[in-house]
């Protein structure tokens, strides 16, 4: 197996995966998407709203928000040392209390950790008029995309990696769109691979664009707190704790 990255950029990570079958590079796409542990606001307690949002619609757009947090600093709280009542080592609140007229952002959510906060302070809430208030306590507790899309670590997909070669005797495929290839004397060349969409074989004078089924263009853009390198490397660790787990169980079969 190797990996190379082609690019690295604040939330968004492309990386070139080669030698795996396409089974494990969409084991590792769900890992990614939906065994990440991410801290977001899962219980919230109103003690007034006179908004024009009711209740469920505040703890929706609260959930939703992507917290800022160590994953290393925090546990399931089914795990937690605390068994399961809630502590600092399990859980995160948050105290919200705003009177308009204005407009209610992630910003004024107060955490009970310095540490742990919402991505961007500027995620809307909800809009006070005159006279309405807004006053709730908000718990964060890490969970996973399996449970709930608020705990989605990151989005993920993968394509094949296109590849030049010369056509077999005989053989006849669709012609390739115009533009997608550069010639190189009188061999085409692909300019950029990564850019390159295509979704079967196709034929350019005497060669062909293929795909090559054990090579990978791997896209990961974070939508949590997390950052797409530690989503990755954190979404093979669990793989690998998983595949482990299989082997030592099916020695009692």
């Amino acid at each position: 197996m190797d990996v190379k990255i082609t690019k690295k950029k604040g939330e968004k990570l492309e990386f070139i995966l080669d030698g795996v079958k396409p089974d494990f590079a969409n084991s590792l796409r769900r890992a990614i998407m939906s065994e990440v542990p991410v801290l977001a606001v899962d219980w919230i307690e109103v003690h007034e709203n006179n908004s024009a949002l009711f209740d469920e619609i505040i703890a929706h757009r609260l959930g939703m928000i992507p917290l800022s947090f160590d994953p290393k600093k925090f546990n399931f709280q089914g795990q937690c040392k605390c068994e399961g009542k809630g502590c600092p080592l399990c859980q995160v609140v948050f105290a919200l209390e705003k009177t308009g007229p204005c407009v209610v952002y992630s910003g004024d959510m107060k955490s009970s950790n310095p540490e742990v906060k919402p991505l961007s302070p500027k995620f809307p809430i909800v809009e006070l008029l005159k006279g309405q208030k807004i006053k709730l306590e908000a718990v964060a507790r890490l969970g996973t995309g399996r449970e709930h899309a608020k705990y989605q670590a990151a989005i993920a997909s993968y394509q094949y990696y296109p590849e030049i070669k010369k056509l077999e005797k005989g053989e006849k495929l669709e012609k390739c769109p115009d533009g997608i290839v550069s010639m190189k004397g009188n061999k085409p060349v692909i300019p950029d691979p990564v850019k390159l969409d295509i979704t079967k074989p196709c034929q350019i004078g005497d060669y062909k664009i293929v795909l090559n089924e054990n090579k990978f263009i791997f896209r990961v853009e974070s939508v949590s707190g997390l950052s797409p390198d530690y989503i990755v490397k954190k979404a093979v660790e669990i793989l690998t704790e998983k595949a482990s787990e299989f082997k030592e169980k099916i020695k009692n079969i």
